[in-house]
């Protein structure tokens, strides 16, 4: 892959003219670093842009126990760009993972580019305010599911016969109407309107000792269904919430992109438009002495 193909090939240069990628494919250099070489350290002040033409690099944040593989990257794929535009501090740190071959673009020989091609300036901000487009379109599309109405439609006639057991079983009313019912059982008996089952009441205690056998694996299936539901949610929380995370950091690393380009864009413009209004000074003759 030539260079031109490598620049290209990132998203804010994507747009760039060949003649624009041939001059500024001109300012690339190429680094050597060999494997377990750290390219960067978390904290270092940023000021290029590498791209992998040969080998791989892995991204981490942290340190010791707290390190954090962020990505691992490969030819054709690209670090650092954002230091390119604001020269922060790294956010990550870059080890090669074997012998890597990478291209390295300095922030001066872009700044330098961009000074003497404004068009490209223009063609590059246009293209970030794209990308800055899209991520907004996409941060206003809904990404949550409903897991609830997602799981009750593959219930089962057994499991929803469960799930209302255990709903009735577990509310006042079943407890109010149980109470009325061994009452009544009690007081019919007790009273003599009828004498099928005298004290002390066998047939009632195994009414509900039945009862409670029947009653308790039907409420414990619908526990363990709504241990799952609870899984559910706090699986699909988790991905809201990385998801959200994602975007919320995306968009604002490319408001940061486009207002570095702005701000080096009007730099740029206001120092040619100073040069194009200074008229020009031409010498004024010496008035002699009589």
């Amino acid at each position: 892959m030539t260079r031109e193909e490598l620049l290209a090939s990132i998203p804010v240069f994507e747009s760039l003219t060949p003649d624009d990628l041939r001059a500024l494919s001109g300012r690339l250099e190429q680094t050597e670093s060999p494997e377990g070489d750290v390219i960067f350290h978390q904290g270092d002040e940023g000021s290029s842009l590498f791209i992998i033409d040969d080998g791989a690099v892995e991204i981490a944040y942290g340190e010791g126990k707290t390190r954090i593989v962020l990505a691992t990257l490969f030819a054709g794929q690209y670090f650092g760009e954002l230091s390119l535009f604001d020269r922060a501090p790294r956010s990550a740190t870059a080890t090669a993972t074997k012998r890597s071959r990478l291209i390295r673009l300095d922030r001066d020989d872009l700044v330098d580019f961009v000074n003497k091609n404004p068009p490209a300036a223009l063609r590059i901000i246009a293209e970030m305010s794209e990308r800055l487009r899209q991520t907004n379109e996409l941060m206003s599309r809904q990404v949550s599911r409903n897991v609830l109405e997602e799981e009750e439609e593959s219930l089962t006639f057994g499991q929803r016969v469960a799930d209302r057991v255990a709903a009735f079983g577990g509310s006042w009313p079943f407890i109010f109407l149980f109470a009325a019912i061994m009452a009544v059982w009690m007081l019919i008996n007790i009273l003599r309107y009828a004498n099928f089952d005298p004290y002390p009441f066998i047939l009632l205690n195994l009414v509900l000792s039945t009862l409670a056998a029947l009653q308790a694996p039907v409420i414990m299936m619908s526990q363990n269904r709504q241990s799952s539901k609870d899984k559910l949610l706090a699986e699909n929380d988790y991905q809201v919430n990385l998801k959200a995370e994602m975007e919320i950091t995306a968009l604002l690393r490319g408001h940061a992109e486009v207002l570095a380009r702005l701000s080096l864009l009007e730099r740029t413009l206001l120092r040619r438009g100073a040069v194009d209004v200074i008229p020009e000074q031409k010498p004024q003759p010496v008035a002699s002495g009589d």
